[in-house]
């Protein structure tokens, strides 16, 4: 793991902590995860708002 990576994480939500989390949560969380909350956070920020992401989709008319 890059530890750089996490401490700027863990400095970047401690400030501004996602909705029902506190800093002291962020601070006291494992890199582990901080990571996978990271990962939730932001695995949509890549699409466009009229993407939809790939996969099976059916449609009922």
């Amino acid at each position: 793991m890059d530890a750089k990576l996490i401490e700027e994480l863990r400095q970047k939500y401690s400030k501004n902590p996602p909705e029902g989390m506190t800093s002291n949560l962020i601070k006291n969380m494992t890199d582990s995860d901080l990571l996978d909350m990271h990962y939730f956070l932001t695995e949509d920020d890549d699409l466009d708002d009229d993407e939809f992401e790939e996969g099976f989709y059916i449609d009922f008319f």
